[in-house]
């Protein structure tokens, strides 16, 4: 089965996720400085929230660029990671609306960690229909930042009951270990493409 529809419909999710959260932004109906800088926890929010669904886009378009075909497997793997990247316009609401109250901040780094693992999954799948030996399996690598992003995840959620702003920091460390797109699956889509 051809890639393309899997690309275009998990394109057109993502879209909609950010379109969500940039509706939770309400305009002020009030044109002082103040009233727009009491939107600030929202705010704050959806710039980690859009870095996130940003990183998913950028590292999810890379490793299907390694892909050559895809299966029902696939296709259940990759609505599964779309499940979770859905609730995160929620989550990034409930967050910001709560100015980072601990349960919310902690139920964001649920759904973030539930987002890294569907992520995981999908990866999996994805190497189990590519042999030993082709340029995805070689790209695959050890996961060495998906295992530190799960630990991180999993202290920023305990830690958000005791400190939500330190939570918070930690959640931003993920994002910025991840900003950069996942070299393998370049090196991956170079082979395949004959360095082009």
């Amino acid at each position: 089965m051809h890639k393309g529809r899997l690309e275009a419909f998990s394109d057109g999710v993502l879209a909609i996720v950010i379109t969500i959260m940039v509706l939770e932004l309400k305009v002020p109906h009030d044109t002082s400085v103040a009233a727009l800088a009491a939107l600030w926890p929202v705010f704050l929010s959806y710039v980690l929230s859009f870095v996130y669904v940003g990183i998913y886009w950028n590292n999810h378009h890379h490793m299907l660029q390694a892909v050559k075909t895809v299966d029902g497997a696939t296709l259940w793997a990759n609505l599964h990671l779309l499940f979770w990247l859905s609730l995160v316009p929620f989550a990034t609401g409930w967050m910001g609306e709560n100015h980072f109250a601990a349960t919310t901040v902690a139920l964001y780094g649920v759904v973030l960690i539930a987002c890294a693992l569907a992520y995981a999954i999908l990866a999996v799948v994805l190497r189990r229909r590519h042999p030993d030996g082709t340029a995805f399996a070689r790209a695959f690598g050890s996961g060495h930042k998906e295992i530190v992003s799960l630990a991180i995840y999993a202290t920023a959620i305990g830690l958000a009951f005791l400190v939500s702003w330190a939570s918070l920091v930690l959640y931003a460390a993920v994002a910025l270990i991840w900003l950069v797109p996942d070299r393998r699956f370049e090196k991956a889509l170079a082979e395949l493409t004959g360095g082009k």
